[in-house]
Order: structure tokens, then C-alpha cells, then sequence
């Protein structure tokens, strides 16, 4: 039982984690500040776009999995899970290139990250009921 469109997935939103965690300790250490955060956006803007990820990709990633394993389509578990990790990724550039506010990536990353999360839940259901009626 291999995963391999999964696993691409999962090493890509693994080495993004990365690059936002480094960006966050930057800031932690910039500011001597082990919990929390200071007054600065570009610092909160670090934090969340890190925390967000971190609340979508294990989701993101466990349904894909189990698509994948379920035998849905590999085609349709690489667009699903494309849109979803392009989606994290925009999110993030637009969180820090935006500050927290509103920014085009951002937006676009939220659009792409539900759209991702929706059309791999219809793919599992679909699934579940082709297999077992």
C-alpha cells in the first residue's frame, strides 16, 4: 500500500512548514519572545500563516491518503490535492506579502484550500458508494 501522489503532496506542505516556522523563529528571536507574539503585523502575519497551515494540511492530507488508497482515480486525487497545496501556498505568500490584511493571494490560497477540501470529500463519498452501493 504506497501513497506516491500523497507523499509529494505531504513533502511539499512539509518543506512550506518549514519556511514558516524558520520565518516565525526569526521573529522569536528577533524579539527574545518564546510564546505569543508583539505588536508587529509582519510577525502575527508569520505566526498565523504558520498556524493556518497547520490546521489544514493534516486534513487536507489524511483525505487525500485515503483516496488515494481507496482506489479513487489517480488523476483526480493529483488535481484535488493540486488545488489544495497551491492553495496552502498562496495562502501563506499572501498572509506575509499582505501583512494580515487583505491580499489576492490569501484570498485566492482560501478559495483553493475549500474548493481542494470539498471536491476530495465528494470524491470519498463517491467512492464509499460505488464500492459498497
Amino acid at each position: 500500500m504506497i501513497v506516491p501522489v500523497s507523499a509529494v503532496f505531504a513533502a511539499v506542505l512539509g518543506l512550506l512548514l518549514l519556511v514558516l516556522s524558520g520565518m516565525v523563529s526569526r521573529f522569536r528571536l528577533k524579539y527574545k519572545k518564546s510564546l505569543g507574539v508583539t505588536d508587529d503585523r509582519d510577525f502575527q502575519a508569520a505566526v498565523r500563516a504558520q498556524a493556518n497551515l497547520v490546521e489544514y494540511a493534516p486534513l487536507g492530507l489524511v483525505m487525500l491518503a485515503i483516496a488515494e488508497l481507496n482506489g479513487v482515480p489517480s488523476g483526480l486525487v493529483y488535481w484535488t490535492g493540486m488545488a489544495f497545496v497551491v492553495g496552502r501556498v498562496l495562502h501563506a505568500f499572501g498572509m506575509i506579502n499582505g501583512r494580515g490584511g487583505p491580499h489576492i493571494a490569501r484570498m485566492a490560497g482560501i478559495l483553493l484550500t475549500w474548493i481542494g477540501i470539498l471536491a476530495i470529500a465528494v470524491l470519498l463519498l463517491w467512492n464509499v458508494f460505488q464500492v459498497y452501493g
